[in-house]
């Protein structure tokens, strides 16, 4: 049976919302970093796929922006799901014209909750996110992989 979302609903949680990210370099070698992420629809196409706040001024985000395209693995023990696609950024740095740049700190909270993230002072995560150049990183479901 091939994976899907619901694997991905299912082992995130298990590991806090932890994933790892991968992007290819301009090189062809594999960028890969630890975040936070979480199953939510992206806020322009409604297109449900994962997704991810990340920090300005990145290499991550520097790759996204010239690839394109990411893959973002889940696992819990020896189960895993893999989800590959183009990617969206929505940002200070990444204004998308079919999101309003005033919804940013609401979004960010969005993704954050759906990758488990809880907060007691949202108006100072709202202050950290602005301060940081914080992104919020949708990946397209194109391809899921997995060995459930």
């Amino acid at each position: 049976m091939p994976a899907d979302l619901e694997l991905v609903r299912r082992l995130a949680p298990a590991e806090h919302g932890l994933a790892t990210v991968t992007v290819a370099r301009p090189d062809g070698t594999v960028h890969a970093s630890v975040v936070n992420a979480g199953v939510m629809p992206d806020p322009v196409s409604g297109d449900e796929g994962v997704a991810f706040v990340a920090r300005g001024g990145t290499r991550k985000l520097d790759l996204l922006r010239g690839n394109g395209h990411a893959t973002v693995v889940f696992r819990r023990g020896w189960e895993w799901v893999a989800v590959q696609g183009a990617v969206r950024l929505i940002g200070p740095d990444d204004p998308d014209p079919g999101f309003l740049a005033d919804g940013l700190p609401k979004l960010l909270r969005e993704v954050f909750t759906a990758a488990g993230g809880t907060h007691d002072d949202w108006a100072e995560y709202d202050r950290v996110m602005a301060a940081e150049r914080r992104a919020a990183v949708f990946v397209r479901a194109g391809r899921i992989t997995g060995n459930a």
